[in-house]
């Protein structure tokens, strides 16, 4: 399932990114790596507030939908 479709408060393991490489690439720069951890904090019209590795990260709902979690 995307991240996009987890619940608020949620936390999830992180399995796979789906995409181009840059796109991948991009997303292991914001600090998502498979195998962590991270929880969806809030939900807006724009986007997701997700907590990875600790820090509060704001991505666009089309980047969500490329993080695959468990």
């Amino acid at each position: 399932m995307s991240l996009a479709f987890a619940g608020i408060g949620e936390t999830r393991v992180i399995i796979d990114f789906v995409g181009k490489d840059d796109v991948k690439r991009h997303l292991q720069d914001l600090g998502f790596v498979k195998g962590e951890s991270v929880k969806l904090i809030s939900e807006n019209d724009s986007g997701f507030i997700i907590m990875a590795k600790g820090v509060r990260v704001a991505i666009n709902r089309n980047l969500a939908t490329k993080i695959m979690v468990a």
